[in-house]
């Protein structure tokens, strides 16, 4: 994948829509690009945090651990980023990635990341907006959840 196919699919992650051409460059540029197989795991629940996905291409199922046993909450698809939670919060990883199709992803680390943020305060802006209409929406499920009715 080239450059600037990398960089035309980074603007159609919501998180990045406001961030400028040449910023997107950048980001483009410093992240790894990987691939998963179905069934491959990204990454692990309770594991460090070192690095957020960007997904291009496919489809991963989030998978928490209950005390009933492995749980999906959530499938993420093309063009969304996940995984930057640890890396913001200094936590341990809060779900496990499990391809659910193969996967082509971009992987940026948790230094670049933070580095970008630093440097871009519009990027830092969109990265609270997402992360805040996450927790909304996860509020509202838990409040659906616990009430016994379905999620809006």
């Amino acid at each position: 994948m080239s450059l600037e196919v990398e960089v035309d699919a980074l603007r159609k992650v919501p998180l990045f829509r406001g961030i400028d051409e040449t910023k997107l460059r950048l980001l483009a540029f410093i992240s790894d690009r990987m691939q998963y197989q179905t069934g491959e795991h990204l990454c692990e629940q309770g594991e460090e945090g070192d690095t957020a996905f960007i997904i291009l291409k496919g489809e991963a199922d989030v998978r928490v651990r209950t005390r009933d046993g492995d749980r999906s909450v959530a499938t993420v698809r093309e063009h969304s980023i996940v995984g930057e939670i640890a890396i913001l919060c200094d936590v341990p990883r809060t779900a496990t990635l499990v391809a659910r199709t193969d996967m082509d992803v971009l992987t940026v680390s948790k230094d670049d990341f933070l580095k970008l943020l630093k440097e871009f305060p519009d990027m830092s802006l969109e990265v609270m907006r997402t992360l805040a209409q996450r927790l909304e929406r996860t509020t509202r499920d838990l409040a659906a959840a616990r009430s016994g009715g379905a999620a809006a």
